[in-house]
């Protein structure tokens, strides 16, 4: 109960700047489309959503039903059904990411990982009747085969803190350009990665901006030499693989069950805002 109230108290804080930003800059029907109209407030929507991805529920439904009109009814007494709040989750989206950008991101150490995971839509054989995300997923190939959804694409410090993150289509290149420039904005130092990260383009652009990108070598290239802690912050890169593990296993950010696309990026970021929380977070010095 004392984490669900630290979050609640910390979502609370920054909905109330929130609210008084949008009412200081956007029109009356805008206000309206921004923050919903229901008996609930906005901090206990992303609260719920946020907090669903720490418990043990394996689909948000199963939860609401049973913990927050459940045992935790007191602590939310005017909760909305649970099909209104499905309908009213959207109105969470923007705030959630605005959360995770002002707070929920960690701060550049010199030493960076990057890597890109799958989320799957849904089965591979399925992708020619799949409706719900055939506007923003794509196919896609990672290290275990072909899939069809999207990709999160994530770079994190080495104390497993995210830096950066973007999501698109499951056919878009880990080394797209666009999206490197992205996700290296705001760091420095090494930027550790695997070997689908190998470009000499892209290595030439990011030490330009004063990033050095170290990757093992494929087999059918020369060997090169590696400063000795070079080498050892490669074999750390398990690292960003744990981050992923725990944001796609733990905290369910990946699942075929969505409606419709929106509710599967309220899903995603509130997943990451779950894992921003987590005081022990996967480290290399550890």
């Amino acid at each position: 109960m004392n984490q669900l109230i630290k979050t609640f108290c910390k979502i609370d804080d920054f909905c109330n700047e929130y609210e008084i930003m949008c009412r200081k800059y956007l029109t009356y029907d805008e206000y309206k489309e921004t923050i919903p109209r229901t008996s609930m407030a906005l901090s206990e929507i992303m609260t719920i959503l946020v907090r669903f991805h720490t418990s043990r529920f394996r689909d948000f439904k199963s939860y609401y039903l049973t913990v927050i009109l459940g045992a935790l009814k007191s602590y939310f007494p005017k909760a909305l059904s649970y099909s209104r709040f499905v309908e009213v989750m959207r109105y969470a989206l923007i705030p959630l990411l605005l959360y995770t950008i002002r707070y929920g991101l960690g701060k550049c150490n010199g030493l960076n990982f990057i890597d890109s995971t799958p989320l799957i839509a849904c089965k591979y054989q399925r992708r020619s009747s799949h409706k719900v995300m055939k506007n923003i997923a794509d196919i896609g190939k990672s290290s275990t085969g072909w899939f069809y959804g999207m990709k999160l694409h994530l770079v994190i410090n080495g104390s497993g803190e995210i830096l950066s993150f973007c999501i698109t289509s499951g056919n878009v290149s880990d080394i797209n350009e666009e999206i490197i420039e992205k996700l290296t904005k705001n760091i420095f130092g090494k930027l550790i990665g695997d070997k689908g990260y190998i470009s000499k383009k892209i290595f030439k652009k990011l030490f330009e901006n004063n990033i050095t990108l170290i990757t093992k070598v494929r087999s059918n290239m020369k060997n090169k030499l590696l400063q000795f802690e070079d080498a050892v912050f490669l074999k750390k890169r398990a690292v960003i693989e744990s981050v992923n593990n725990i944001l796609k296993n733990t905290l369910q950010i990946e699942h075929t069950r969505h409606r419709n696309p929106v509710n599967f990026i309220v899903n995603l970021i509130s997943g990451i805002v779950a894992y921003c929380f987590i005081e022990k977070k996967p480290s290399i010095f550890m």
